[in-house]
This record gives C-alpha cells, sequence and structure tokens, in this order.
C-alpha cells in the first residue's frame, strides 16, 4: 500500500478538506466586512448630506437615509452576533433619533414609513428566531407596536404607498390580528400585484385558525380556505397550504363532489395531496375520483 501523501503531519485529503474550509470561513468573513462596510460608507455619504444640505426637505432625506444605514448594520450585526447586545442598542439607537429628526423636518408619508421599517426590523428579529415565533402574541404585539403605529401614519398620508400597507400587514399577521391584515393586504392587492399573494396566504392562515378546536368554526374556516384557493395560494410549502385542509372538512360535511373537485384541481397544478386524507376521502365517498 502506497504511503499517504502528509502535508505539516496531515494526510493530504485531510489537509485539503481542512484548507478549504479555511477558505470559506475567510469568505465569509471578508463578505461580512464589505456588508459592514457598505453601512459605514452609507452613513458617511448621509452625514456629509447633512451637512450640505440646502433645505429642510433634503436634510429630511439624508437623516433618514443615515438612520435606515444605522439600522441595517445594528441588524446584520445582531443576525450574525458580530456585536453585543449593548453595541446593538446603541446603533439603534442613533438609528431612531435619525429617523426622528427626519419627521421632525419634513413629516412625509414616506419619513413615516423608513422609521415604521427600522422598528419592525428591530420587532422582526426578536420575535423570529431559528424561524420560530418567539413570545405570545400579546408581546409580539408590544414589539410592533412602533411600527404599526408608522405604517398607520404612512398609508393616512399617502394611501397609495403600497410598501407601508404591506409591512403593516406583515406586523399584523405576526401579531395574531389576522383580520386587521386581510384589510391591509386588501389595500395593497389594488396597488401592487404582490399583495394578492399576500392576502391568499392571509386568509388560508385564518382558516387553519377557525378549523382548529379551540376555535371549531368550520363554516368560516370553509370560506377562508375557498378564498384563499380563489385568490391563487401556492401551497409550495413556503405558504400556507389551504388545499388539504379544506378537502379534509369537505369530507367531514359530507360534501364529497367538492371534495373531488379540489382533489381534481389540486392534482391537476401538481399540488400534494395526503395520502391519509385521500383514502378517507375514497372510503367515506364510496368511490375513487
Amino acid at each position: 500500500m502506497k504511503p499517504s501523501l502528509k502535508i505539516g503531519g496531515l494526510p493530504l485529503k485531510i489537509a485539503t478538506c481542512a484548507s478549504i474550509l479555511l477558505f470559506l470561513a475567510g469568505c465569509t468573513r471578508v463578505a461580512r466586512f464589505f456588508y459592514l462596510s457598505s453601512y459605514d460608507r452609507d452613513i458617511r455619504s448621509a452625514t456629509k448630506a447633512i451637512e450640505s444640505a440646502h433645505d429642510d426637505a433634503h436634510r429630511a432625506e439624508a437623516y433618514a437615509k443615515r438612520g435606515s444605514a444605522y439600522s441595517e448594520k445594528a441588524r446584520y450585526s445582531k443576525a450574525f452576533k458580530l456585536i453585543s447586545g449593548d453595541e446593538y442598542d446603541n446603533l439603534f439607537g442613533l438609528a431612531i433619533k435619525d429617523h426622528d429628526r427626519a419627521i421632525a423636518l419634513d413629516p412625509s408619508a414616506e419619513a413615516y414609513y423608513t422609521r415604521g421599517v427600522t422598528y419592525y426590523d428591530r420587532a422582526a428579529l426578536d420575535a423570529v428566531v431559528d424561524g420560530h415565533l418567539m413570545g405570545s402574541e400579546a408581546e409580539r404585539k408590544v414589539w410592533f407596536e412602533p411600527a404599526i403605529a408608522d405604517f398607520r401614519k404612512a398609508v393616512e398620508k399617502d394611501g397609495r404607498l403600497y410598501l407601508a400597507w404591506d409591512r403593516l400587514g406583515l406586523s399584523h399577521e405576526t401579531t395574531g390580528e389576522l383580520d386587521q391584515a386581510i384589510g391591509d393586504y386588501t389595500q395593497e392587492m389594488a396597488l401592487n400585484p404582490l399583495g394578492r399573494s399576500r392576502l391568499a396566504d392571509a386568509y388560508c392562515t385564518r382558516g387553519g385558525r377557525s378549523s382548529s378546536p379551540k376555535e371549531n368554526k368550520y363554516d368560516a374556516a370553509i370560506a377562508d380556505y375557498e378564498k384563499s384557493i380563489e385568490l391563487g395560494a401556492t401551497a409550495d410549502g413556503c405558504s400556507c397550504d389551504p388545499y388539504n385542509p379544506l378537502i379534509w372538512l369537505y369530507t367531514e360535511g359530507r360534501r364529497y363532489d367538492q371534495a373531488w373537485g379540489l382533489v381534481h384541481k389540486a392534482q391537476k397544478s401538481k399540488k400534494w395531496i395526503e395520502p391519509e386524507w385521500l383514502d378517507k376521502l375514497k372510503k367515506e365517498s364510496g368511490r375513487n375520483s
């Protein structure tokens, strides 16, 4: 057997893998450095714009941009655990201070929206950890209250600012206020196509709540699931699936024709159907299609 080539006392394969890992780790550090550097450049650029502004409107715009840069730097650094909690609080404080100045100088819809995004981003960091919602709906509502207030102010000033409607809907959805979220997304849908997919997902989520053992409102759930499908729910794994629970509800209510019609629609669009529920439908309806 041929002896394995060694580098620094390590077999070549191990040394190569170690080198690759170190290289990738180095690339990650470099990428993070450039991200943080871009925020610092934005902060410096906005600071110069503040100093050279000739009127309140341009000065407010520069303050808002610097506030957003502080916020993004804080959010990115906290997400990757690059700073302490105190450092994060300090950056966030600088961001809000700049946004407050922007609103004082020019209380426009955009100024309120921009500050709302900063509040929203902080609330989202606290509310979602590793893809899981943290705290109760009441606790999350407290986190999102400042963002919701700013987004509401923004749409009061400019009802066509669809981004504010979108963030308002996302905030209400995260805090469990689904009726409000549906209203927000309905407003957004009239202005921007994204609102339609948001609305489909919100109806589906509300349907899931209504069909839970705690609520036991099956008719309301059916109506919401049907609305979700009508709006074009994708059920792609990243969004709420209205098809399977609606098939189950139709079957439970002995509405077999509707259940089979939905199965055929789902199969035609290549949506996954829960085999157990399909078997239940076959058994209870006494048919295979």
